[in-house]
Parts: C-alpha cells; sequence; structure tokens
C-alpha cells in the first residue's frame, strides 16, 4: 500500500459516547443516525437527538474527524417529511455527508442543499456501474457504500467505470447479502428493516428456558433457534436462525452466524480503488467499538508502512468467534 493510498477509517457509533469512542481510538469518520425511523438501526437506548447530534459534530471537528449522518432507510407513503425533515437538521448542524437510500430522497437533498454531500448508503443495493452513475449523474453522489455481494475483481471493475468514491465493509454483520430488501423481520412482526429501521424488535424478543437448562429463542411466536447449555445464544434474528426442514433439521437456512473480516484483503480493497473502510455495529458497545477502531487504525497504518499487522484479538470480537471473508474472494461462498 502506498502512502497517499491510506484510506479512510469509517467507525459506527450508536450513542455520543461510543462516537466519542471511535474518534479518540482513531476513526477517520463516524457514522450515526437520529432517534426514530429515518436509520436503519432503530433500537430503543440507540441514536442520536438533534442536540446531541449538533455536539458530537463539534467534536469530531474539534479532533480532525468526520461526521456522516445516516438518513439510510425508506420512507413509506404520508411519512416522507420525517425523512425531509432529518436531512434539514443534518445540514444545519454541519455533518460532512448525509448517507442515503431511498432515491426520493436523494432526490430532495440534491435539490435543496445543493452543496451538501451525498454519500448512497448500502441499503440501495448499487451494485453496478450503470446503477452507480445514474445516481452519480442524477444526484451528484460522491461517494457509493458498496454491497457485500461483489468480489475484489469486481470492485475494482466497478470503480474503473465510475466517477466516485467507493466504500466498502471490511468488519461486522455480514447480511442477507441483499441490501436494502430484507422481508423477514416484517413478515414476523409487522415492522420493516428497511422502512421502520428495525431488525428484529426487541420487544418481540424472548427466550425459553427448558428443565435441561436448553434455551429457545424466539421472535414473536416463532422458535429462532434452541441453544444448548453453555452454548452462547446470539440476539435472535430469523436470518441467523436454525430451522428444521424436510432435509434437513436444526440447519442456518439462510446464513450461519459469523463476522466478516477483510483485514488481509485491506491492501487488495485499496488497490481495488476503495477509499473508505467501513466498519459495522452501530449497536455495539463502547468496548466493543475501542477494540475494534484501534485494531483497525493500528492494521491500516502498519500496511501502508509495508509493515504486516497484528490482527489476532480480533477474532474474540466476531459472531460466534467466527469469520469470513464473504464473496469478496468468490461467489462460491454461502
Amino acid at each position: 500500500m502506498d502512502k497517499e493510498q491510506k484510506p479512510e477509517l469509517i467507525c459506527p457509533a450508536g450513542t455520543p459516547a461510543s462516537l466519542r469512542t471511535a474518534v479518540d481510538g482513531g476513526a477517520d469518520a463516524i457514522y450515526c443516525g437520529f432517534v426514530g425511523p429515518t436509520n436503519a438501526r432503530n433500537f430503543p437506548g440507540l441514536n442520536f437527538s438533534l442536540d446531541e447530534m449538533a455536539k458530537s459534530v463539534l467534536y469530531a471537528h474539534d479532533r480532525g474527524a468526520k461526521l456522516l449522518c445516516a438518513i439510510n432507510s425508506f420512507p413509506t407513503a404520508g411519512r416522507t417529511d420525517i425523512w425531509k425533515k432529518a436531512i434539514d437538521d443534518a445540514i444545519s448542524i454541519g455533518v460532512d455527508a448525509v448517507i442515503i437510500a431511498d432515491i426520493g430522497m436523494a432526490d430532495y437533498m440534491s435539490k435543496k442543499h445543493t452543496n451538501a454531500r451525498i454519500h448512497l448508503s448500502v441499503q440501495a443495493g448499487a451494485s453496478s456501474a450503470e446503477s452507480i452513475n445514474f445516481y452519480c449523474e442524477r444526484f451528484d453522489i460522491k461517494r457509493v457504500v458498496l454491497p457485500r455481494i461483489l468480489t475484489v475483481a469486481e470492485i475494482k471493475k466497478v470503480h474503473d467505470a465510475i466517477d466516485c468514491e467507493i466504500e466498502a465493509f471490511i468488519f461486522g454483520n455480514i447480511g442477507m447479502m441483499a441490501e436494502g430488501r430484507c422481508s423477514l423481520t416484517n413478515y414476523v412482526t409487522g415492522l420493516s428493516t428497511n422502512m421502520d429501521g428495525v431488525c428484529s424488535p426487541a420487544n418481540f424478543v424472548h427466550y425459553e428456558e427448558d428443565e435441561n437448562r436448553n434455551l429457545t429463542t424466539r421472535l414473536g411466536e416463532f422458535a429462532i433457534d434452541c441453544i444448548g447449555c453453555g452454548q452462547n445464544a446470539g440476539y435472535p434474528t430469523i436470518c441467523k436462525g436454525r430451522y428444521n426442514a424436510t432435509h434437513r433439521k436444526g440447519y442456518y437456512a439462510f446464513e450461519e452466524p459469523i463476522s466478516l473480516n477483510l483485514t488481509h484483503l485491506l491492501p487488495d480493497l485499496i488497490d481495488a480503488g476503495v477509499t473508505a473502510l467501513k466498519i459495522e455495529g452501530r449497536q455495539r458497545s463502547k468496548a466493543y467499538i475501542k477494540s475494534v477502531v484501534s485494531s483497525f487504525r493500528s492494521a491500516i497504518d502498519a500496511f501502508a508502512k509495508g509493515e504486516t499487522p497484528d490482527i489476532s484479538d480480533l477474532l474474540a470480537l466476531t459472531e460466534g468467534h467466527k469469520q469470513t471473508e464473504g464473496a469478496f474472494l468468490s461467489k462460491k461462498w454461502r
């Protein structure tokens, strides 16, 4: 990696305290969202009031970091004013960019806030040069966050055919590989990941322990998994549950609990044209943020110097202590 190529490290924050932790840990930019349905991490106890966001902008800027406001869910008919107000509020307090998913909100922002910087959210699902170029030409998008379905070689081809920056996920939740299109939670709870900003709402989550101390996890009336005594029980999301089917029993039908970790691919991603490296996890703790941010700060700086970083401590922070490079190396990954 050439020193001039050193990318931005983009880190999550679900609370003002987490934002300060990320800034102090060496993040170049932090992404966060307002309280409410306008962002895709709409959980109780998470996210920022307008006053908290304004103070966080000042905190970040005073320390040389940027703040990116995620307004990355999809408004439904009759509710668009909520999203428009969130955009107006974000611009009024001086955020460095707004991360937009909805095409209508991209149009609104590009017309009303002509000098503001728009980043295209991974929720938009734009994975081809043609779709990205449309957003760039129509709404003056400055950066696209790529879906986690492209190999490094494909990212290079996209980079060579577009005229905006590329941001890619490097650590955290692997997702359903079809960002912006998950309907599983909506089917069970009536609340949508993409329109209400909440996956597996906490008030629908239940745990039941039997006489042998085996734990059944439920989302609403549906059993998601059964965990034996002594096994780790993760937060119950439908896509990471185990189910019985006619041909198999107790298997991961959609996705195994596992974390994306692209540390070893950082030089390849940067050579492919990625200018911003993104960590997932706005619902994670301050301790998690501190560990992951500091590890990747050290790794990126070491690669820039031509050194090989020690990244062994990251495995302890992965889901189920399992990690993968996902589709970034091969389309055969499931």
